[in-house]
């Protein structure tokens, strides 16, 4: 069995990842600082695809600067993911403000969305189910921390277990 240091990112090895991810403004709006590192199955879609394939071929205590278009991210801020809701949907005791986030429910599948609330109203409330980072290009400063194949049990399940 290869050890940690001779494995390089690349299909099914589990990825841990210390990041710093900033806006084009330099405002950081997420970081590992202070947590464990993120860690996922890399070449499984379980981070945005421009991050993913700019890590293939990495190794343990390599650095690198990233910068993600938003196609390569989280898409392109749509417009038509503008929805005006009546205020009546919302609990009479709920204290609704702009920006906040909140679940909804489809009436026909009974899937769940989760949108953040544009502008409020008084007979009604636009929701916005664009990702908060829509449109954006993403800066990122990624170091992996550490690296080892996924388990068979990982692989089937299709995400990381805790040690």
């Amino acid at each position: 069995m290869a050890n940690e240091t001779d494995i390089q990112v690349q299909d099914d090895i589990v990825v841990g990842l210390d990041y710093v991810l900033r806006l084009d403004d330099g405002e950081v709006v997420d970081s590992s600082q202070g947590r464990d590192p993120l860690e996922f199955i890399q070449g499984r879609g379980q981070i945005i695809t421009g991050l993913e394939q700019e890590l293939y071929g990495m190794g343990v205590g390599d650095e690198k600067s990233v910068r993600v278009e938003a196609g390569e991210a989280y898409g392109e801020y749509d417009d038509e993911r503008l929805q005006n809701v009546p205020r009546d949907a919302f609990p009479d005791d709920m204290e609704l403000e702009e920006g906040m986030s909140v679940r909804m429910r489809d009436s026909n599948s009974g899937n769940l969305f989760d949108a953040y609330i544009d502008e409020v109203g008084e007979d009604s409330v636009v929701l916005d189910f664009n990702h908060p980072l829509a449109g954006e290009t993403l800066h990122f400063d990624v170091k992996i921390s550490s690296l080892r194949q996924a388990s068979d049990e990982e692989l089937d399940h299709g995400h990381v277990h805790a040690a």
